[in-house]
């Protein structure tokens, strides 16, 4: 078992004052047997009325709403959680989906359905035709190797990127720029895997990176896989590897752009900027 502090601090600056509008905040950390939370604390500044509640994808949502006006909003995060996936590859897959292709079990496919939608047509054949000198039709692999193939290819063909500005890159834009941040690799890497079939969600969290623990970082993004017998197995093409003990998962979703980890608005003609620091630092 490890134990991580993390620390997530969120400005935003305005001009002036502005009227903040409800702010929904995706910063508590998903518990189950691999992840416990061992104390959370979330300080908003103004002060906010906040609710709990858990979201379609059994997400731990904060909903804000706010009464005053102020020309800033800060949102502090400080926990400590224990993480137990020191063997991430400690898993069995169901016998029928240890190679590749496989089939989902009827039950399973009707609720996995919307995680295998894949993206325009044109995107759908862009990926195709990436993905053919690791797999082509007609030909049987080993359901964890091809997934691994995948993380691998986009970890050492393509450039990480650090991008501030919201939103995510579509596959082909990916593709032609050989370079993303870590929520493009995840969305590739999801799309990769829809067009074989495949079940994947996006997982918004945090990552100890040991090289960079006393330095100023951000939030991570990588993606889960649904294996039979197994159940939800995580990937970061970021770094190329299966998610594990360094990984924390906040929230996942179908779509990447569902679960930023604030979001909100404000009324007013200000500007704004945005200042965000996460620190993972391990204990013990």
């Amino acid at each position: 078992m490890q134990r991580f502090r993390i620390l997530h601090r969120t400005y935003y600056n305005y001009t002036g004052d502005v009227i903040l509008g409800t702010h929904r905040l995706l910063l508590r950390p998903r518990e189950d047997h691999e992840l416990r939370i061992e104390s959370f604390k979330l300080d908003v500044t103004p002060e906010a009325n906040i609710y709990w509640h858990r979201d379609v994808e059994d997400n731990s949502v904060a909903i804000a709403s706010f009464s005053q006006p102020t020309s800033q909003l800060a949102i502090e995060v400080d926990m400590v959680i224990q993480q137990f996936n020191s063997d991430p590859l400690d898993f069995l897959v169901a016998e029928y989906a240890v190679h590749y292709p496989f089939v989902y079990e009827p039950y399973d496919e009707l609720i996995l359905e919307s995680y295998r939608l894949t993206a325009s047509p044109q995107e759908l054949a862009r990926v195709q035709g990436w993905l053919k000198p690791i797999w082509q039709p007609g030909q049987a692999i080993q359901t964890y190797s091809l997934l691994q193939s995948i993380a691998e290819k986009i970890f050492g063909d393509m450039t990480y990127c650090v991008r501030n500005e919201p939103g995510v890159q579509s596959v082909s834009e990916t593709l032609d720029k050989q370079s993303g941040s870590c929520r493009d690799f995840a969305s590739l890497f999801m799309e990769a895997a829809r067009s074989l079939g495949l079940a994947a969600r996006f997982v918004s969290g945090y990552l100890h990176a040991p090289l960079m623990s006393q330095e100023i970082g951000t939030t991570h993004a990588w993606a889960e896989v649904y294996l039979p017998g197994a159940g939800w197995k995580g990937w970061d093409p970021t770094t190329g590897k299966v998610a594990g003990e360094d990984h924390v998962a906040v929230a996942v979703a179908r779509l990447p752009e569902s679960v930023p980890p604030v979001g909100g608005s404000y009324k007013g003609a200000q500007q704004s900027t945005l200042d965000v620091g996460v620190w993972v630092t391990p204990l013990d």
